[in-house]
């Protein structure tokens, strides 16, 4: 790993995704992608791709600036802004933007991970 290194994943709601999710909330189906299903994919990248496997959440705080559409390709990136070595710890800078271009989120991860090396 190193400070720069980013992954990114995109992927769209459909409104059978928003009725899904509805139904496991026991909430009315909602009109925009849920704030809950956009962090879900810095989960998958944080766990999946980069630092990936083993890694732990430790701390994350998401802004959320605009509504994400349904059916619009939503593009979640994670960058490593920072490696601490000596405590196995990963920050990173998330963003997610929809296919024009509009930042829906960011914020800021921190991860212990298992070989973290500058």
């Amino acid at each position: 790993m190193q400070v720069g290194q980013s992954a990114v994943v995109s992927r769209s709601y459909s409104r059978a995704d928003l009725e899904g999710f509805a139904q496991l909330a026991g909430s009315g189906v909602p009109v925009t992608v849920p704030e809950p299903l956009i962090a879900a994919l810095f989960s998958y990248l944080l766990g999946v791709e980069l630092p990936g496997p083993g890694t732990n959440y430790l701390k994350q705080e998401l802004h959320f600036l605009a509504p994400a559409s349904v059916d619009t390709e939503l593009t979640a990136r994670v960058e490593i802004t920072r490696l601490r070595t000596d405590k196995h710890l990963v920050d990173l800078w998330a963003t997610c933007t929809d296919a024009n271009g509009v930042l829906i989120c960011e914020g800021r991860s921190l991860v212990k991970a298992k070989d973290v090396a500058a």
